[in-house]
């Protein structure tokens, strides 16, 4: 039943670290990370090695989100991706890296936007570690004068900007999908609700309801495991069902954010979770949420158009 129900996974990543530089999975010591202990995926990742993984799922195509590769050359990501899609048929599309508030952000806009596959970039904007230290106005965050306009030239090029920040800055992201309407946003990995407190759930969902009124923004379902706990609907559900009830399934899309959420769960978790979650909803939602929305936001390249089977 899993291999029938089609995907367009809109998350995740490759690397090859006997022949490229990702210097948070080879420095020592390791960063603090949500997920805590990340020792397990500090080893190459590639589309074998992903192609196991899903074997179960019916993913028809795949978004590569960067991976924190050396900033020094973040053209060099995308050639290199680009190089095992026409390989190995993944991925199909590609968000690039592009740091914002560099004196090179012009040129490295130009050249990423010259790769086929790429409809998006990331650049991780400076972030309170904790909603208690959240202010506006910081070096390197959405507010910084520097960081915007790098983000202004994004429509010139007619790119996205997929944002991971936690929920506590979306005031900052709501006005900037005001400001910038033509521009749009992703959402990654659901505004990062690791807080799983009554009062933090309830501060999460405000923040969700409050961006999502500006229609340009998006949301991508993917990144909601806790730390030390296994992957499961029980867990993580009403994260789900809040989260599409606030977006709506036209603006969401689930991902798996492998090989980083296989320290949560196994892809069959995750994805058969999702199915379970959403199996009360119509079909049109279902295929939305699986597949209709990531294609309309990242026009994959070879897809798949196999109709979505709604017994699984």
């Amino acid at each position: 039943m899993s291999q029938t129900f089609p995907i367009i996974d809109a998350h995740h990543h490759i690397w090859d670290l006997t022949r490229n530089r990702h210097p948070w999975l080879q420095d020592e010591p390791m960063i603090p990370f949500r997920y805590g202990d990340y020792s397990a995926i500090r080893r190459s990742y590639m589309p074998a090695d992903y192609r196991r993984d899903c074997a179960r799922q019916n993913v028809v195509a795949s978004v590569y989100v960067e991976a924190e590769w050396n900033p020094a050359d973040p053209l060099g990501e995308t050639r290199f991706v680009h190089e095992i899609a026409a390989r190995d048929g993944l991925p199909n599309a590609i968000v690039a890296q592009a740091w914002l508030d560099r004196d090179d952000v012009a040129d490295v806009l130009a050249g990423q936007a010259a790769f086929p596959l790429v409809r998006s970039v990331r650049h991780k904007p400076k972030a309170a570690a904790r909603r208690d230290d959240a202010t506006r106005g910081t070096a390197g965050s959405m507010d910084d004068p520097r960081w915007r306009n790098g983000f202004a030239r994004l429509a010139r090029h007619g790119l996205h900007f997929d944002l991971q920040t936690p929920w506590w800055h979306f005031d900052a992201a709501a006005d900037l999908a005001r400001d910038f309407p033509e521009t749009t946003l992703i959402i990654n990995h659901t505004g990062l609700p690791s807080d799983r407190s009554a009062e933090a759930l309830g501060l999460w969902r405000r923040a969700l309801e409050h961006v999502a009124r500006h229609t340009n923004v998006h949301l991508k379902i993917s990144g909601i495991g806790l730390q030390g706990v296994p992957w499961t609907v029980a867990s993580n559900g009403d994260i789900v069902r809040d989260a599409i009830r606030i977006f709506g399934a036209d603006r969401c899309m689930f991902a798996s954010n492998f090989p980083v959420d296989s320290l949560t769960g196994s892809f069959d978790a995750i994805f058969d979770g999702f199915k379970a979650i959403t199996a009360e909803m119509s079909d049109r939602e279902r295929r939305a949420l699986f597949h209709d929305t990531a294609a309309r936001v990242y026009r994959p390249a070879r897809m798949d158009t196999t109709s979505l089977d709604t017994t699984s």
